[in-house]
């Protein structure tokens, strides 16, 4: 079995993140910047004459506070992981530099209205995306870059534009998610301003989701935005499945990555979730 020789940085780039989970404690209120310990939760929840009578300064319930709110932060950290291993491989495959797979755009924060007249200044914000390919930074007789270039062909007819409008398409920029099935509106609206903001320069906003756990209205509003979407499941199309792009265009079999690493991957999440689930973890 081919394996890479960056095999275990890419999953350290993955996985590590997730450890910073297994020492997730609830804050319950708090301004406690470590969390509330068990020992903590037992004094002020035994303090209180309702909650003491009523049986919640139990150690289950701690354990049922750290499980919640850990395994939103399990979510949120593999997140992360995905988002540096999906970085490290499209460098890595196009020999890029860290300018040339970087990409950001500034934007006008909201700010909160006040009965004041006086008109302050704009407060600006920068977002930066997780991965870029542009045409000019791959060699133009290079077989990678004629992949990108089809590619991008076939990814804007997938999006419905135009053929003067896919000629003008120079690269591709990638927001890449472990899963979305949040329905957030504001997050939404963040990431269809990526794909304005994108699309102002010419390139293809693409979202790449490594699993299958994606709201389907959200991915919808995408579309309808002419947004790619590529999602993880076993499509061949390389417009449609993320693992399908990597093995067409990135050269990196994504999905023969994880199945080769399925032990090494579970073993270190399960500890995880088991010391979050654990009171005294």
């Amino acid at each position: 079995m081919n394996t890479s020789p960056h095999e275990d940085r890419y999953l350290d780039l993955l996985l590590d993140p997730l450890t910073e989970c297994a020492n997730y404690k609830p804050k319950f209120g708090t301004d406690e910047s470590d969390g509330v310990s068990l020992a903590q939760f037992t004094d002020m929840y035994g303090a209180d004459p309702f909650y003491h009578w009523i049986g919640l300064d139990s150690p289950h319930m701690y354990a049922a506070h750290k499980a919640a709110g850990g395994m939103t932060s399990i979510y949120r950290q593999l997140g992360t992981g995905v988002d540096r291993l999906f970085r490290a491989l499209v460098k890595d495959h196009f020999d890029l530099t860290d300018e040339q797979v970087k990409w950001s755009y500034e934007f006008e924060r909201e700010v909160r209205k006040t009965k004041k007249k006086d008109k302050k200044p704009p407060v600006m914000g920068t977002r930066t995306l997780d991965a870029r390919i542009d045409l000019a930074h791959i060699r133009p007789k290079a077989d990678a870059h004629e992949r990108v270039q089809k590619w991008l062909q076939r990814a804007g007819k997938k999006c419905g534009l135009p053929d003067a409008r896919i000629k003008q398409i120079t690269g591709v920029v990638f927001e890449a998610r472990q899963g979305y099935k949040s329905a957030d509106s504001k997050r939404a609206e963040a990431d269809l301003a990526f794909g304005r903001n994108a699309d102002a320069v010419n390139y293809m906003p693409v979202v790449a989701i490594v699993s299958t756990q994606a709201s389907q209205q959200i991915l919808r509003s995408y579309r309808n935005g002419k947004m790619l979407v590529l999602v993880g499941n076993d499509d061949t199309e390389d417009v449609v499945s993320t693992y399908a792009f990597f093995r067409n265009v990135i050269g990196f079999e994504l999905d023969e990555f994880f199945k080769r690493n399925t032990d090494v991957m579970r073993k270190r999440c399960v500890a995880v979730i088991e010391k979050l689930l654990s009171p005294t973890g």
